[in-house]
């Protein structure tokens, strides 16, 4: 959810401001066509012409789209010209943009947001050309549905972003524990992280997004889960967050900080560098998302692990994020666009580019390609493709991506507060199911 969410920035606009934004983003669609244009609903054709194409993808997303992009354009007349926007900025830009009919050729967004873009007539009807795709029952499954309404696809999987406990075996090792035995209990995970602290210098046990919304979610939701809790209603309308299990993650958050086994950083990192103190060497333990492996440069102080997120006692789970991809509703190049888009589906874009990167392709049916055979750690992540949740709630973005939105307030207040968790989350728990239940 980089994840998807981990790049979710705090911003310094007022709370008045964000909900002024976020009121016009709203306006803005649902100027646009409900349910999306059906222009050219039944065509099927693809066409390499030399038609520049654009797209339009958030910043976490970047580096993977760049790459998918680079490969198609050496081999293809069309030309993907590719414009990166913030993640925390990306709703407000999109919903201007297709209020004034000046959306991309191609658009990606987040999959939590895919719902709210296919309902609302931003993304063009491509129900035939799925269909007529001989791989389309292999595409992930849970970015179909959120790209699926009122029985019409709009988009297809982009990519794959999970979270997992990535850990360092260096300092593992230098801490006297086995590098081959990542946690399997949140109580594993605290011992871990307390041993690898011990180290001191410059090395922490443990760190985390706390002023990114999104990253909390991607990574704390997982333990909740695999602690046989929920976070929302299966009608994404309402908040659950107010069980034991819960509590006691978000405690065992505050008892880490309490215990400064997490760099002082933390509270303040909004998501575009949360990765980075890892990527350094000075981090035991980070739950972050797969395709943050792509860009990790490994060697002598950073040798990465991967493995599931634990629960308080066993179980594991993952948040299966990343973007859907679609043809925007106005654009004048639907056949080229679905030349592209059609090629990233594909099996050379899905092993030699996808996979080569250490990523997880988007077709099962390619899930033990030669890359994942020869490193463990996308077995790992293929496996937990299938095991995760994705929760789907069309008021999702405004509520839990929004870094004034009630899910920030209650995560916030949760780790860094005084009041007892529980109670925490009991005060926030009607804001954040009002948000959901809104219009």
């Amino acid at each position: 959810m980089e994840s998807t969410f981990p790049a979710d920035r705090l911003r310094s606009a007022s709370s008045s401001t964000a909900v002024a934004m976020l009121a016009a983003f709203v306006l803005v669609l649902s100027g646009c066509q409900s349910g999306g244009s059906t222009g050219s609903a039944g065509d099927t054709s693809t066409k390499d012409d030399g038609t520049t194409l654009t797209m339009w993808t958030r910043s976490p997303t970047a580096t993977f789209s760049q790459t998918l992009i680079d490969a198609y354009n050496s081999g293809h007349r069309n030309k993907v010209k590719l414009t990166v926007i913030p993640a925390d900025s990306y709703q407000q830009k999109v919903g201007t943009a297709a209020g004034a009919k000046q959306l991309p050729d191609l658009l990606a967004t987040d999959v939590v947001s895919a719902p709210n873009y296919a309902s609302k007539g931003v993304f063009l009807d491509v129900t035939a050309r799925v269909d007529a795709l001989p791989f389309k029952g292999t595409l992930a499954p849970a970015h179909m549905k959120t790209a699926t309404h009122a029985g019409k696809v709009y988009g297809v999987p982009h990519d794959i972003d999970l979270s997992a406990v990535f850990y360092n075996k260096t300092l593992f090792t230098k801490a006297g524990l086995d590098p081959e035995k990542p946690p399997t209990t949140l109580d594993e995970l605290y011992a871990d992280v307390k041993k690898i602290d011990a180290l001191g210098g410059d090395t922490n046990g443990y760190f985390f997004g706390g002023a990114c919304p999104g990253c909390m979610l991607f990574t704390t939701w997982p333990m909740i889960w695999a602690s046989g809790a929920t976070v929302l209603n299966d009608a994404g309308t309402a908040s659950t967050i107010t069980n034991d299990p819960a509590a006691k993650v978000y405690a065992m958050y505050r008892r880490m900080v309490a215990e400064g086994l997490v760099p002082a950083s933390a509270k303040n990192e909004g998501g575009p560098t949360w990765t980075q103190l890892f990527q350094d060497g000075k981090i035991g333990i980070q739950p972050m998302g797969a395709t943050s492996l792509q860009g990790m440069k490994e060697g002598p102080d950073l040798q990465i692990g991967v493995a599931p997120i634990p629960g308080l006692t066993g179980g594991s789970s993952s948040f299966v994020g990343g973007d859907v991809l679609g043809v925007s509703a106005n654009s004048t190049h639907a056949a080229q666009a679905w030349d592209f888009i059609a090629w990233t589906l594909s099996d050379a874009a899905q092993v030699d580019v996808v996979a080569k990167n250490h990523n997880i392709t988007v077709r099962s049916d390619l899930a033990e390609n030669e890359y994942a055979k020869r490193d463990p750690r996308l077995a790992t992540f293929n496996k937990l493709a299938g095991q995760g949740q994705t929760p789907i709630s069309v008021n999702f973005g405004k509520t839990f991506n929004d870094p004034n939105g009630p899910w920030t307030a209650a995560v916030i207040e949760a780790v860094y507060g005084s009041a007892e968790v529980s109670a925490v989350l009991q005060k926030h728990n009607g804001a954040i199911t009002t948000s959901l239940a809104s219009d």
